[in-house]
């Protein structure tokens, strides 16, 4: 059962996450975990859209399970199984579907108009850059790194030429500059 966009939301995702990844693919898991940690330091900034965050976070993954990878692009898949399972709230799915600039990387598989027809890119530019920064700044073991750090980390695990290789290095500038936008605002509001 899908919880209210209340406290319950970021238990419901914890578990459907731990699920999903925590025996089949326990380095996502830790990795899904540290980015739901990067999240909390957003708090401050979000406010009411915190626990969307923080589910959004350890969610953003989820696509990757091998139970759910039926189109073997993990935004989609986990947007999908989101939204038909579990009846997951719009901007959640939206969140998931479009983290860290999918839609790059959507069009380098030829899944562009698909995913933008069924997940269009999530309006609320905050909520977008701060899962970017989230997911960016953390390492596949889950600590905290630099986002110059974690894209070249992408590059060589994936290698520059396949898919997810091209897509980093295009989404590479929009990544730059969301990680700048949240590291801005969160100087601006000092704890």
């Amino acid at each position: 059962m899908y919880p209210n966009m209340d406290g319950g939301l970021v238990s419901w995702a914890f578990q459907i996450a731990a699920a999903e990844l925590g025996g089949p693919l326990p380095r996502r898991w830790t990795h899904s975990q540290g980015v739901a940690a990067r999240a909390v330091e957003l708090a401050r900034l979000l406010e009411a859209d915190c626990a969307l965050l923080r589910a959004a976070a350890v969610l953003h993954d989820v696509g990757y399970a091998p139970r759910l990878a039926l189109t073997g692009f993990h935004p989609l898949d986990g947007a999908r199984f989101l939204r038909d399972v579990h009846g997951a709230d719009e901007r959640l799915t939206l969140l998931v579907a479009n983290h860290s600039f999918a839609l790059m990387e959507a069009e380098e598989r030829g899944l562009r108009e698909v995913l933008e027809s069924e997940f269009p890119p999530l309006e609320d530019q905050r909520l977008v850059d701060a899962l970017v920064w989230c997911d960016m700044t953390t390492t596949p073991d889950g600590e905290p790194t630099t986002a110059e750090a974690r894209v070249a980390e992408i590059v060589s695990r994936y290698g520059a030429d396949s898919v997810v290789g091209r897509f980093i290095r295009r989404a590479s500038p929009d990544i730059f500059a969301a990680v700048v936008r949240v590291e801005t605002a969160l100087t601006a509001h000092p704890r």
